[in-house]
């Protein structure tokens, strides 16, 4: 009797501390951390005597010929193979926001919206007057046109613990959009040459994919080979292969079954959302954000006008864009301030997008292929990031008293 306890024991904490775990990396805050704690493990890693051991560690070739990918390193396969599975979840996120959120309805959908394209569109001009006559710095012009969507909700839920629910509805849709409106960027700009063959078969699976959807097919042994084919043929296209993810993740079913059981849309959710927070962003984050942190590298980014942009970009730019394109869009009548929002906590969402984190460090690293090009646009994400949040944290901590003040 007491082999029979002593062997199955183990297992059962096993089983629900793995379910508490997955639970806990559904919501944005844990997210957030897990992947701020990568990169400041990376960070550490990389400004002690045993730095050549991370980069060794980033630029470790994982090349199978037979795959026909190139030369790919563990750095290249976090950004192609596992920030897909974030794309993937960002692409549900867009399909749910289009069917059942703020997207559904046109008129609560423009101000964020408007928002999130004059946040693009600001921040880009504001790092091309930085960097007007440098050579070379035009490729990287969207570097700082991205939010990103796990730290940005992780640092609002931390500061505002009274934060309204149309306030994260804002904010979420605009990072949303953002993430949306970047890997489009991606598509055109960062792309190699195109193989059309390649293009057509990811294209045609997309396509299978989506009228199984529209099926109502349940079995995930079929999408799982559909999905990883159409990343494999888009990855060779030339083109990003995040593109197919966020197109696998659009066309994923939210169509409400007739005996109540969760639709495609959520089981995707359900058992994908707790591997991008826990293991593909922070393996990501951890992989990208180990940079020299010396008088040296610090002195090399404040005199580098590719970094200031970017540091400008994200910090005043995306300010300026988001603040800015949401009070046009109120004043012009073609959006309406909810009845729950202030325009001080709209400023302080508009700080907040410029904490460009992932997908700030994934353009950087398709823009600048020199190595310490690239460290130093990693610097200066890391330090705008950094500023954008302390500054919409004193927003927000003010906000959080004067909403507990008594009317």
């Amino acid at each position: 009797m007491r082999r029979r306890v002593a062997a199955t024991w183990p297992f059962r904490p096993t089983v629900r501390y793995g379910q508490q775990v997955a639970s806990a990396l559904r919501m944005e805050t844990i997210g957030g951390v897990v992947m701020l704690l990568a990169a400041v493990a990376a960070l550490i890693w990389a400004n002690t005597p045993w730095a050549d051991a991370y980069e060794r560690v980033q630029t470790f070739e994982i090349s199978p010929h037979w795959l026909h990918l190139g030369h790919m390193d563990v750095q290249h396969w976090a950004s192609s193979g596992l920030l897909a599975v974030f794309f993937f979840i960002a692409g549900l996120e867009l399909r749910e926001e289009l069917t059942h959120g703020e997207l559904r309805n046109p008129r609560d959908a423009a101000l964020p919206v408007i928002a999130a394209a004059a946040g693009v569109a600001v921040p880009a001009l504001v790092f091309v007057i930085v960097t007007a006559g440098e050579p070379g710095a035009l490729r990287g012009w969207a570097v700082p046109t991205a939010t990103d969507i796990a730290f940005a909700l992780a640092v609002l839920a931390v500061t505002f613990t009274s934060c309204p629910a149309p306030l994260r509805a804002f904010l979420l849709t605009l990072a949303v959009v953002d993430d949306m409106i970047a890997i489009t960027i991606i598509a055109l700009f960062y792309s190699e040459t195109v193989h059309w063959t390649f293009f057509g078969l990811s294209a045609l699976l997309v396509a299978v994919y989506g009228a199984l959807q529209y099926k109502s097919v349940r079995s995930p042994w079929l999408y799982v080979p559909i999905a990883l084919l159409a990343w494999y043929f888009l990855q060779r296209s030339g083109i990003h292969a995040t593109v197919a993810a966020v197109a696998l993740g659009m066309l994923t079913s939210p169509r409400e079954t007739p005996d109540g059981r969760p639709t495609n849309a959520e089981r995707a959710d359900h058992f994908l959302r707790p591997f991008s927070a826990g293991v593909c962003v922070p393996v990501f984050a951890f992989l990208s954000a180990g940079v020299g942190l010396g008088m040296a590298e610090l002195g090399a980014v404040f005199t580098d006008r590719v970094a200031l942009g970017v540091i400008a970009g994200l910090v005043i730019g995306k300010f300026v864009g988001v603040f800015g394109g949401a009070w046009a869009a109120v004043r012009l009548g073609l959006a309406t301030l909810g009845e729950d929002l202030h325009w001080h906590e709209i400023a302080g969402v508009a700080l907040l997008a410029g904490v460009g984190f992932t997908v700030s460090l994934l353009i950087g690293g398709l823009a600048y292929t020199d190595p310490s090009q690239f460290e130093r646009v990693t610097t200066a994400v890391l330090i705008a990031s950094v500023l954008a949040s302390a500054a919409a944290a004193v927003v927000f901590r003010r906000r959080v008293r004067v909403r507990a003040r008594p009317h």
